[in-house]
């Protein structure tokens, strides 16, 4: 009998701070185990699932009630919800195209730490015999951090969805990721325009009238030293765009027909935020702009779906970000 079948699966396993259910599991049946066998390509959560029969997606998928089959397998139930609800952030989570880092936490408190080469005692100048070398500070923020809560409350009774199949209920927890990962994007744009709470607002440049690609350069001129790499824009404006003659350009037009991905002619990725203010632009340097500040995954009220009390169950994350260098993204405001 393989190790996967014999693991004894319960409510305690969620309770190791910092972990998931599949990092418990990968630490009990390691998936480097399964190499060159039928399981190999599985972690050790859709080890679990196989274990107990249980498909999640495709025309054959089970019910909800297949989790419940027994105590075991019900543990499993809180995880897959994770997972699903983690997918659906994946799939409209542009955050990875605007952040260089990404710290994970257990705690609630953390304090960055910034440099920022524009500053005069950070340039590189030639330096004289016996002169002293020029320093570049590092230093650590004078503000915390603050995370926000991002989530959803599940409004189902078991008995509503306990004949409902997997793969349908796999969709509705994707949207809710989706949902979150949006949030989270509105949350790193405020961090952008306004600043991590250390004083370290956008500066912004004015614009005259309709946007056009003299205002572009401006925005790609006023962010030197740094690379204007990632443009964030709402909805008005990605129009107005996405119009402009410049964007029929040979190679932006050929990367947007073929692969959806919207490059301006300045080589910088255009990036939809609907939720900005309709005449504001941001222009950034995605490699040292800002960095997510993640506390856990994706938290599950695992007691209560266990328990089959999914009515009022909470799904959520706590994220937060931080500017690393303040003076690489600018903001272009139309007046």
């Amino acid at each position: 009998m393989a190790k996967f079948e014999t693991i004894k699966i319960e409510k305690g396993m969620y309770a190791n701070k910092g972990k998931s259910l599949t990092d418990i599991l990968e630490e009990l049946d390691p998936s480097e185990n399964y190499k060159g066998t039928a399981l190999e390509g599985l972690d050790a959560f859709q080890r679990q699932l196989k274990r107990f029969d249980i498909k999640v997606s495709g025309k054959s998928s089970d019910r909800v009630e297949k989790f419940f089959d027994n105590s075991d397998s019900a543990a499993l139930f809180p995880e897959y919800v994770s997972r699903a609800v983690a997918v659906g952030m994946e799939r409209s989570d542009v955050i990875p195209d605007i952040v260089a880092a990404t710290t994970r936490i257990d705690g609630m408190d953390y304090r960055s730490i910034t440099s920022d080469p524009s500053d005069d005692k950070t340039t590189f100048d030639i330096v004289k015999e016996t002169a002293t070398i020029p320093e570049t500070v590092i230093k650590t923020q004078g503000s915390l951090i603050s995370l926000n809560k991002r989530g959803r409350i599940l409004s189902a009774s078991y008995e509503a969805l306990r004949f409902q199949r997997l793969d349908l209920f796999t969709v509705m927890l994707s949207q809710i990721g989706m949902q979150i990962a949006r949030e989270q994007l509105k949350d790193a744009v405020s961090v952008i325009l306004n600043g991590d709470g250390n004083k370290n607002p956008a500066t912004v440049i004015s614009a005259t009238g309709e946007i056009g690609y003299t205002d572009l350069v401006s925005l790609w001129a006023g962010l030197a030293p740094y690379e204007l790499n990632t443009i964030l824009a709402p909805t008005a404006l990605m129009q107005k765009l996405l119009a402009l003659p410049e964007m029929r350009d040979a190679s932006a037009g050929l990367t947007f027909h073929g692969t959806g991905s919207m490059i301006t002619p300045l080589g910088a990725k255009l990036i939809h935020v609907p939720s900005m203010d309709a005449d504001t632009i941001i222009g950034l340097d995605k490699n040292c702009s800002l960095e997510l500040v993640e506390s856990g995954g994706v938290i599950t009220d695992y007691d209560k779906l266990i328990d089959r009390q999914l009515e009022r169950a909470a799904i959520s994350t706590t994220t937060g970000f931080g500017k690393i260098c303040a003076s690489a993204s600018k903001a272009m405001k139309l007046s």
